[in-house]
């Protein structure tokens, strides 16, 4: 295993306002390339084999927090012998079990995943006009913090590839039940459109837990506290057999009426803009 690559997003985020007409050509090209393609029909290996047929394999990325579905595409990914990038969110506030698993997954798979940690000075400003734990006051600081730890970092990643794979699946709340296997998002500042894959959308909790199983696939430690969704220390807990899977993330909110629950479970970066 080499060095792991390590980034940090770009002060201000974003490029300079895009010319109106500047991302035309590129655009037309992706929406060439989903004609004829029914993604709901196929499943997960055959989307990402698609995918590394399409596109560079520097022009595409796996971006996971190394849960259940994320690890077991990057089995898929190696096992099939497709050439893509993979890469993960470091917000600075991750469990400390979780970047021992990065590790564990370098070692296990053979790969480098590069890490993508927020932009220093947005973090200071931050903690200097809310504080540390600003997330515990609103929402709205609890969505600012997550565009600043995470959201953030994931649009620097973004504006380097044309394709992000995700290991988003619809069990996993009401809030992503509907999400489709294909969309299009908007490069954060830009017109310039990125094909998002979720491969493993349709992929219920047993099949992917049997696949895991079937493979001797690594499972991330915090899976047997309890957790069922896995993001920064504080903001993610363990649920019980009752409660969704995402149940446990900023968990002072379910009782709060004022914050939606179709939306108290998701830090932004999963937001669709365009579907296909």
């Amino acid at each position: 295993m080499t060095q792991t690559r390590s980034t940090s997003s770009a002060a201000g985020g974003g490029r300079a306002a895009d010319p109106v007409h500047a991302w035309d050509a590129h655009n037309e090209r992706l929406t060439g390339y989903l004609e004829g393609q029914d993604f709901e029909s196929m499943d997960a290996l055959p989307v990402l084999r698609w995918a590394t047929d399409t596109f560079e394999a520097d022009r595409i990325v796996l971006n996971t927090s190394l849960q259940y579905s994320g690890v077991a595409m990057i089995h898929m990914a190696v096992e099939a012998g497709l050439r893509l990038r993979f890469a993960t969110i470091d917000t600075l506030r991750l469990h400390p079990e979780t970047y021992a698993f990065l590790r564990e997954v370098e070692d296990r798979f053979g790969i480098d995943i590069e890490v993508q940690r927020p932009d220093t000075d947005q973090l200071q400003g931050m903690v200097r006009r809310f504080g540390e734990y600003l997330f515990f006051d609103s929402k709205t600081l609890q969505e600012y913090c997550c565009q600043i730890r995470k959201v953030k970092p994931n649009e620097q990643l973004l504006m380097t590839v044309d394709c992000w794979v995700s290991g988003m699946r619809r069990d996993q709340s009401d809030h992503r039940r509907d999400t489709p296997k294909a969309m299009t998002v908007s490069e954060y500042g830009s017109r310039r459109q990125i094909l998002k894959l979720n491969p493993m959308v349709d992929w219920g909790e047993d099949r992917l837990l049997s696949y895991i199983e079937d493979n001797n696939i690594p499972r991330h430690p915090l899976y047997d506290q309890g957790y069922k969704s896995i993001g920064c220390f504080i903001c993610s807990t363990p649920v019980s057999d009752s409660e969704d899977q995402r149940a446990g993330r900023w968990r002072w909110f379910n009782s709060d009426d004022r914050v939606d629950p179709e939306e108290a479970k998701e830090c932004g970066l999963h937001i669709p803009m365009y579907n296909i």
